[in-house]
């Protein structure tokens, strides 16, 4: 059995704890927020044995195995270390940090401490998506030329709101705009060329941005996100002898479409439970069980190579959170 602690107490922190219920061999202990208050109400909501009213609590129980992060994005740095310096192996939700030096200052603490650290890019663990990545590995669409996504969410978000806060790390960047770009990432590896345009919210974060990152060999990214309404939530991954369409959303789909040229498109299904979540759950305990540091399926190379993405984006469009 796999004893789990949830660090947060918010939206993403019950959907987690939900689908924590469909995982076979996983339980979850112990809640910890900023105040017992908040700890003890999520507690009763989820059924969970133990509430603690601060991080360094949670983090001292001896009893966890692992701790999932789901702060806003603005504390996840000081959140992991709170955990992996206790010795608790860790899944920090995505975005990992606000920028690369304190995404590096983790995996570099983790490694030190041979502690078990995984970004919570569910997207990497979905079967679906694996299944697209062998097919593309696989030669199904010939090579790859072209990557489209996009996620846009609706407003307005009042100011004080996570989405537009710049304290707390807010933008349509960092919270969406990481999905393109890990897709991206995903597919085609580290762009050699990157240009990106935002409009700008009076409080300083990203309201609307387009990026388009360009590779050596010719292929080309085309990424979108935004606050300002939903857009389609699609993506597309093209080839020199096929494509493969997925739907909304792109990032769990429920099927996906595959055009081989000169064939029927062929609908590929997958049976979809819960929120989505459990599959990266599954991973962790896999890897836990296995004695890995790190997961194949999300490693700390790809979560520092999107986070330089970001970094970089982000100084293109002038969004800083210094």
């Amino acid at each position: 059995m796999t004893r789990w602690g949830i660090l947060a107490t918010g939206h993403i922190a019950g959907r987690f704890a939900e689908d924590l219920r469909l995982v076979p061999g996983a339980e979850l202990v112990a809640v910890g927020s900023r105040t017992a208050e908040s700890a003890q109400r999520f507690a009763r909501r989820h059924g969970v044995p133990r509430a603690y009213g601060s991080w360094q609590d949670l983090a001292a129980d001896a009893d966890l195995d692992v701790v999932y992060v789901a702060t806003p994005h603005a504390a996840h740095h000081q959140a992991a270390l709170t955990c992996l310096a206790a010795g608790r192996a860790v899944l920090l939700e995505k975005p990992f940090t606000l920028d690369l030096a304190t995404s590096t200052e983790l995996v570099d603490t983790a490694r030190a401490a041979e502690v078990f650290l995984m970004e919570a890019m569910w997207m990497r663990t979905n079967p679906i998506l694996r299944r697209v990545c062998e097919l593309v590995a696989d030669g199904a669409i010939g090579t790859v030329t072209s990557v489209q996504a996009d996620f846009g969410a609706a407003g307005p978000f009042p100011p004080e709101h996570r989405m537009r806060a710049r304290t707390l790390g807010g933008g349509a960047l960092l919270d969406l705009g990481v999905y393109p770009v890990s897709l991206a990432h995903l597919l085609l590896g580290v762009p050699q060329h990157v240009r990106a345009w935002a409009k700008i919210s009076p409080e300083g974060v990203d309201e609307n941005t387009g990026i388009v990152l360009g590779y050596d060999s010719g292929a080309v990214a085309t990424l979108s996100c935004g606050i300002l309404g939903v857009t389609p939530l699609t993506a597309a991954i093209t080839g020199t002898t096929g494509r493969i369409d997925l739907p909304e959303p792109f990032y769990r789909p429920g099927w996906v479409t595959l055009h081989r040229a000169g064939a029927e498109p062929e609908t590929i299904d997958a049976e979809l439970v819960g929120g989505g979540y459990q599959h990266e759950t599954i991973e962790v305990q896999r890897c836990l069980a296995e004695g890995l540091l790190e997961s194949p399926l999300v490693p700390h190379s790809a979560t520092l190579e999107v986070m330089a993405l970001l970094d970089a984006i982000r100084a293109q469009i002038g969004v800083d959170y210094a």
